[in-house]
């Protein structure tokens, strides 16, 4: 039988004088450089994994399996055939002689046009994007962290890519991980959305000086962080990404000022409508032309920058556990998120009917709340609770976690960029099956709002 001491927990009889010798010295401010030195080196170490010798990260190539079962569908044997038909097409690359064969995502992408002009008209072997609509923008945001979304956004935009869509990923999260994981160099805040912003109020209050002038008043001068960010254009900012459609305007730390800055010429400039900055740069510079999709990873805040992805969504994306805390926490998320609007929507429709001008309403395409990390022997019972009150705005998808999952996460990488032969095949496809599911829900989401935006512009042409 066990002692009494030997059966107690570990917090009882700690000793002082025996804890005191395991302190170290007390830290200083100066210890967090040197820690965050420390975690610099550490993340440079663990992001270096996937990449190639000269340091670039690279894109594995895709298997005739993997290209038939989920790129592009067509039967293996005829998609053999076409290639043996077609020499002038990309016939892959063999890592043994007779083995199977592997094609870059380029290479894919090629494949797929040449079916979509020469193949059977039933199948649709590219994605849906009506001619004459612009691209959509997707954000992605909740205001708790950890519960997947940049993970969420990231998988969103390779599933996409894959599809055969154009994306641009846009990180506002000053931690940058979503510029990680497509393996962004950004050098400081200038290379970021930040200059976009900054110009997108240098012109407001250029307008505004030029009003005064007409009155008779002083000019207030551009200072020179307004006068540099002018010229600045998006396409500037976007830098490509390992994957050959996949862009990125990225992130680091010193984005975080812009939570600053923008209050501050919010204040010199009170008409300045600093929601609109990030829509009306993307549409100015043809970014909504040159992309199909543009994803926003917003900061777990409802911020500045935040506001900014949100208010340019067409499509809000809000990515969430089956756990109280989390059900309890976007509540109050979207209760913030009809009073930062809905505060906004007054003032600005105060001065509107003052003005006799037509008043300003936010408005989204489509709303949904998904279920990340799901664990349907654990969860099923509060997730089915969750849908019973959210009814439509919770996707009835759940994105389940797998080995595949966590496997991928330990290499710094997303699961599509997992080589499958790294895994059990079995294993990959249940991992695949959760996020493409997740895909799939999101894609009807698109295809539906960009079908009812070409029905509403054929039916105001007429």
């Amino acid at each position: 039988m066990k002692s009494d001491s030997q059966s107690l927990p570990p917090y009882f009889g700690i000793d002082p004088d025996i804890a005191m010798t395991q302190l170290e010295a007390a830290t200083t401010t100066a210890d967090f450089a040197r820690i965050a030195g420390v975690c610099s080196a550490g993340r440079e170490d663990l992001a270096s994994r996937g990449l190639e010798e000269g340091g670039a990260r690279s894109l594995r190539r895709f298997s005739t399996w993997e290209i038939t079962r989920y790129l592009i569908p067509v039967a293996t044997g005829h998609f053999r055939r076409v290639l043996k038909q077609n020499p002038d097409l990309p016939q892959g690359f063999s890592e043994t002689e007779g083995g199977a064969k592997w094609f870059t995502l380029d290479e894919v992408l090629r494949l797929r046009a040449h079916f979509a002009s020469e193949g059977s008209k039933a199948k649709n072997y590219q994605p849906y994007r009506p001619k004459g609509q612009p691209a959509k923008i997707v954000a992605v945001a909740n205001f708790k962290g950890g519960v997947g979304k940049t993970s969420t956004a990231a998988h969103l935009a390779m599933s996409a890519a894959l599809d055969g869509y154009k994306v641009l990923v846009v990180d506002l999260d000053s931690q940058g991980s979503m510029t990680s994981i497509f393996g962004g160099k950004v050098a400081d805040e200038w290379q970021t959305v930040f200059p976009l912003l900054a110009r997108h109020y240098a012109r407001h209050l250029q307008a505004d000086n030029q009003r005064r002038l007409d009155r008779g008043e002083p000019a207030q001068p551009l200072d020179d962080t307004l006068a540099d960010a002018l010229p600045v254009k998006a396409g500037e900012l976007i830098q490509k990404t390992h994957w050959p459609n996949i862009d990125l305007i990225g992130a680091q730390l010193n984005l975080y000022w812009a939570e600053f800055q923008i209050p501050v010429w919010r204040m010199a400039g009170r008409s300045w409508k600093l929601w609109d900055a990030l829509t009306d740069s993307l549409d100015e510079d043809g970014v909504l032309d040159d992309y199909d999709i543009v994803f926003v990873d917003t900061p777990p805040a409802l911020g500045y920058l935040t506001i900014n992805g949100l208010a340019a969504a067409d499509i809000l994306l809000v990515p969430l556990g089956a756990s109280f805390l989390e059900f309890d926490s976007t509540g109050r998320f979207f209760d913030m998120l009809h009073s930062t609007f809905g505060s906004i929507e007054e003032a600005e429709n105060m001065a509107a009917r003052a003005l006799g001008r037509e008043g300003l309403a936010f408005e989204w395409d489509a709303v949904r709340a998904v279920v990340t990390r799901y664990d349907g022997s654990q969860q099923a019972e509060l997730a089915a609770l969750m849908q019973s009150y959210l009814g439509p705005t919770l996707s009835p998808h759940r994105q389940g976690f797998t080995a595949l999952i966590g496997q991928a996460g330990e290499q710094v990488q997303g699961i599509y960029e997992a080589d499958y032969r790294d895994f059990n095949r079995e294993t990959y496809v249940r991992g695949r099956e959760t996020f493409d599911a997740t895909y799939a829900a999101f894609k009807s989401l698109l295809i539906g709002a960009w079908r009812r935006d070409e029905l509403a512009a054929q039916e105001a042409a007429e």
